[in-house]
């Protein structure tokens, strides 16, 4: 059984990119931009890059040394009328994995390494309708 809502996986599905939050050696956060996939066999989000360059990258020599990580996928809906508007996203807080090798599954072009995010707190709002309802839980897994 997974930890998302049906919900959830159905918005992760349908989107394309995230933002990952790490943390350098030296503590400092770094925030940047990944695509990324739902693993339902794991249930985890697995996060790759393009080929040549995401196993030598920051966020993943981060991921590496301190597994704390953070993930956000969000968008915002506007109303029919155009006026009103719906933000909605999920944040994933977890541990990182840092793999060297299956980034390929992500898709063509994608990088040999990956990082898998197993998570330890969902968050999500507006996704579970047009109101604005957050969701937020421990997953008990550290």
């Amino acid at each position: 059984m997974s930890h998302f809502t049906e919900h959830e996986i159905s918005y992760l599905r349908g989107q394309r990119l995230g933002r990952l939050a790490t943390v350098g050696k030296q503590g400092e956060p770094h925030l940047t931009v990944v695509g990324f996939a739902y693993n339902p066999t794991l249930d985890t989000i697995d996060i790759g890059g393009r080929r040549g360059g995401f196993g030598a990258s920051k966020k993943f020599r981060d991921a590496q040394a301190n597994e704390k990580v953070a993930f956000i996928v969000d968008d915002v809906l506007t109303g029919e009328d155009g006026q009103r508007w719906l933000p909605r996203g999920i944040e994933i807080r977890g541990r990182a994995e840092a793999h060297a090798t299956g980034g390929e599954q992500l898709g063509p072009g994608y990088d040999p390494a990956f990082i898998r995010i197993v998570p330890t707190r969902i968050i999500s709002w507006g996704i579970n309708g047009e109101d604005y309802q957050p969701d937020s839980r421990d997953v008990g897994r550290s």
